[in-house]
């Protein structure tokens, strides 16, 4: 609640900037729902917890939908300047740069310490859920070269785990879905249903959070070490011991390898190609690992030596009840048929 207090306390500020947040937030807002009633069945009684909120802004007469992050001030400083500068020119022009759009900083005037980010709204990078190998491929194949541009230009992202990894969801759903509840449409009709597959609309994966992020000189040493910072992913080996300063370039390179490997290995059938590269990447000694422009280099043959077969599959979850598998086959190669026919890439990002 204490959150949802200061988006209130600042609506009328965002509504000058441009932003209109959502009825919950509104001054003549009346709940929807009776005191004995579940609020989190109605749309107007879904809340958030963190400094993290939705709104819309109107561009050249069009809706956009938007996500305003409010940066403290300690630490915020460089979040900002780490994201400012990937999504300045020239770095934001590079078709190989995945960082998240930032559209807008706006300084909070009561506030003078607090910045707010605002960002396209995007969705989880694997929701809905991938279907065939070769959108799986087209992912690694962004992720491997997002945090490989960054590592160019000195940058360490250091928390390039699951829940900072986002899909741009353009043109994938007929009826917009809800901000918070993405399960959900947005005018809370029923559930948020793409009308396009990934393999149809070919989307970006974007990174995100760049609070733990840290752009470093080249005169810091090759690596740089730097204490560890924890992201989302607690089993990096070397931050068992906060004290040891680390290589923070090595950590983004077993942050992706060991999300290949818990996310898709370990949860469907059939990644075995990707095992060599992953083994390497999640090496319990950092100096072991793959820098990111050998995991590339590797990637690129993997990718290469994929069967066009392989690639249409289904992939198949290692709980998938076998009769549950076989109806779903029928669906996915209706579809596979359907790609083909249309010369849809097996791997929609070329």
């Amino acid at each position: 609640m204490g959150e949802e207090l200061w988006w209130t306390k600042h609506r009328d500020w965002l509504a000058t900037c441009g932003y209109t947040l959502r009825p919950r937030y509104q001054a003549d807002w009346t709940p929807s729902f009776t005191p004995d009633q579940d609020q989190d069945d109605f749309e107007d009684g879904v809340s958030i917890y963190k400094p993290v909120l939705d709104a819309t802004r109107i561009v050249n007469g069009v809706e956009q939908f938007v996500i305003l992050k409010r940066v403290p001030p300690r630490d915020g400083k460089e979040e900002v300047e780490t994201f400012e500068l990937l999504t300045s020119e020239p770095l934001a022009s590079d078709p190989r740069n995945h960082t998240s759009p930032l559209l807008e900083v706006l300084q909070v005037p009561d506030e003078p310490e607090h910045r707010l980010l605002v960002m396209p709204l995007l969705r989880l990078h694997d929701d809905p859920k991938f279907e065939t190998f070769g959108e799986a491929i087209a992912f690694f194949t962004q992720i491997f070269e997002g945090i490989q541009f960054m590592h160019e230009h000195h940058i360490a992202h250091r928390d390039c785990t699951h829940h900072n990894i986002m899909l741009d969801p353009t043109g994938m759903y007929s009826t917009p879905f809800h901000p918070i509840e993405q399960h959900m449409r947005r005018d809370w009709k029923g559930k948020a249903k793409p009308r396009r597959t990934r393999t149809q609309l070919r989307p970006r994966y974007l990174f995100i959070d760049f609070g733990l992020s840290r752009a470093y000189s080249p005169t810091d040493g090759d690596p740089p070490m730097d204490l560890p910072v924890r992201g989302g992913d607690k089993t990096v080996p070397e931050h068992v011991n906060y004290d040891d300063p680390c290589d923070p370039f090595a950590v983004d390179v077993y942050y992706l390898g060991n999300l290949i490997r818990t996310h898709f290995m370990m949860k469907y059938h059939g990644f075995s190609f990707m095992l060599p590269l992953v083994q390497d990447m999640v090496a319990r000694d950092p100096s072991k690992r793959p820098k990111m422009d050998e995991v590339v280099a590797r990637f690129k043959t993997v990718r290469q030596s994929v069967s066009c077969w392989k690639l249409r599959s289904r992939m198949v979850s290692r709980k998938e009840w076998r009769i549950v598998g076989f109806a779903r086959s029928f669906g996915h190669w209706s579809r596979r048929l359907g790609y083909i026919v249309t010369r849809q890439s097996a791997i929609p990002d070329v």
